[in-house]
């Protein structure tokens, strides 16, 4: 049985394992919840985990936020979408991606964006954005500095 619930304050250690996955960057699951606790949410984002009954914490996390752009009016901005590597392959991510969609449908959003990335490692995510009629809107430039 799977649970799919809002991580407040004081829970994003249970998304830690599944956000490290994705953002290694980060490299320990302290430095990813002062991050997302100290600077993401105050600026709006939000953190949905599910549940699988058999690990402690989320097996597959999602952050957004509800914004307002020039370019694309009232939308769900997904910023991360991972699941832990043990537990791929059971649809975690797809469920998650329904329930997102749900609360942007709730808010009142235009629409549903994310970013991807490329290459052979994320045709899998790339499959399962096109099963949700997510439609390749855009190229993503970027400098870095």
């Amino acid at each position: 049985m799977t649970d799919i619930r809002e991580l407040h304050r004081g829970e994003t250690e249970l998304a830690a394992p599944a956000m490290l996955a994705l953002r290694p960057r980060w490299e320990t699951a302290g430095a990813i919840v002062d991050l997302i606790d100290s600077r993401l949410r105050p600026a709006g984002y939000r953190l949905a985990g599910l549940f699988d009954g058999e690990h402690e914490s989320a097996v597959c996390v999602l952050g957004f936020r509800e914004i307002t752009t020039s370019g694309w009016g009232h939308v769900v901005y997904v910023d991360d979408l991972s699941t832990l590597p043990d537990a791929r392959g059971h649809g975690h991510a797809d469920r998650l991606l329904s329930w997102v969609e749900a609360e942007a449908r709730r808010l009142g959003c235009e629409a549903l964006h994310l970013d991807s990335g490329v290459g052979p490692d994320r045709f899998a995510a790339h499959r399962l954005y096109m099963r949700h009629h997510l439609a390749i809107g855009a190229h993503h430039f970027h400098l870095d500095l």
